[in-house]
């Protein structure tokens, strides 16, 4: 499988993910041939958070891999998402110190496991107070509970605001854009013209990544086509 670098701050990895969003009713059997049948794809890096099934997808990727002796926690890179509170069916934004490092630590034993590869924010907080997050982010580096940090779904300038305050480099941004969806390049083709498609919905966020050195990584995974990750 092709490869790409997430920035320039972690080691090759597979240009496609592994979306484990739809994993949370699966059985230990289900889970170990999923798990397996990746790796023999050259699949090794996978993508969750810890809202996916209330996070049973988590828990069920971490138990079966944690009861295979074949599955070796350095031969894969982990990456999971937080920042989303599900308040009884109500979701709401939490980029609060307090809520990443809960999550985290609920994350790391979901999944069995003590550091993740990278950890991103899930979805864009316009209100986010990014002191908080640097915080955050300074302790879980510290402490080696997370390697690498990037954000998911959100503009260039919701990155600088972040960046301006985070001491580790932004390394990833999840992007929604697949075949089926692809405002951030048709943005381009119809720059400056009068059609409904030359409305910004991108904010040069293409550009802004590769100049930047930030991965966009792929995740593959069976989503429906109006469902975004």
């Amino acid at each position: 499988m092709k490869e790409t670098v997430l920035g320039s701050h972690l080691r090759k990895v597979p240009s496609i993910a592994v979306g484990c969003m739809r994993l949370s009713e699966k059985s230990k059997d289900e889970m170990n041939h999923f798990i397996h049948s990746a790796l023999e794809q050259g699949a090794y890096f996978f993508d969750h958070a810890d809202i996916y099934g209330s996070g049973m997808s988590e828990t069920v990727f971490g138990d079966a891999f944690a009861s295979d002796p074949s599955l070796h926690r350095e031969d894969v890179l982990i990456q999971s998402k937080c920042g989303i509170r599900d308040d009884g069916g109500l979701f709401r934004y939490d980029f609060s110190k307090s809520h990443i490092l809960k999550s985290v630590d609920g994350i790391l034993k979901r999944l069995n496991t003590d550091y993740l590869d990278a950890l991103l924010l899930h979805r864009p907080d316009p209100l986010v107070e990014p002191e908080e997050v640097a915080e955050a982010f300074e302790l879980l580096h510290s402490s080696g509970k997370v390697r690498s940090f990037g954000v998911s779904n959100q503009s260039p300038m919701l990155i600088e605001l972040l960046q301006k305050y985070a001491n580790q480099p932004l390394v990833i941004n999840q992007l929604q854009f697949g075949v089926a969806h692809t405002p951030m390049l048709d943005q381009e083709l119809f720059f400056n013209m009068t059609a409904d498609q030359s409305v910004d919905r991108s904010s040069e966020i293409l550009e802004y990544c590769r100049l930047k050195d930030i991965a966009i990584p792929v995740s593959y995974t069976h989503l429906r086509a109006h469902e975004t990750p």
